[in-house]
């Protein structure tokens, strides 16, 4: 239980990836930490790309930053959606400011493209965005997980057992 009275915001908008959402909200949670599903609106039901639903608890809006450890980002198609939104901006960038971890996987790298905290980060993702990453000012490797300070990023659903424990020893300063 080394996450205990830790505090996670995980994002959800529609057609995030099923795996790519709730393994690490799971080991996360394994681990004695509290996992807040944050989406556009409080108490409404998300699917995944492949049908597995996730309800959040709260909305971006009621949420603050500044009560929390750690972010989470999503992949599948779900980061087109949230980087849309000027809350979820805010809150990359404040976790950014503060050094807490912020967890990216596959095509999360969108979100923290339109929250312009690239710029000089080493990090991976999906293939298909290395370029979006690379143009955004980031240092792109195709490892399975990248630690850089507190971003700790991933490439697909066959990462994530490395990129769930390197989340895990991040926060839990390891």
């Amino acid at each position: 239980m080394k996450l205990k009275n830790k505090k996670v915001i995980q994002l959800v908008d529609h057609d995030f990836e099923d795996l790519e959402l709730w393994y690490p909200v799971m080991r996360l949670r394994e681990e004695g930490a509290t996992v807040h599903m944050v989406g556009e609106k409080a108490n409404q039901q998300y699917k995944g790309k492949y049908g597995v639903p996730a309800i959040s608890e709260y909305s971006f809006s009621e949420i603050k930053a500044e009560d929390y450890d750690a972010l989470l980002v999503p992949g599948g198609w779900a980061p087109d959606k949230l980087r849309r939104f000027p809350e979820v901006l805010s809150i990359v960038k404040h976790m950014d400011e503060q050094k807490k971890p912020i967890g990216q996987i596959c095509h999360a790298g969108w979100v923290l493209i339109s929250a312009k905290i690239l710029t000089g980060r080493t990090v991976t993702s999906t293939p298909g965005i290395r370029d979006d990453m690379e143009n955004a000012g980031a240092n792109w490797l195709d490892e399975a997980v990248v630690v850089d300070g507190h971003l700790v990023s991933s490439r697909r659903p066959p990462d994530l057992p490395p990129y769930a424990k390197a989340f895990v020893d991040v926060l839990a300063g390891e």
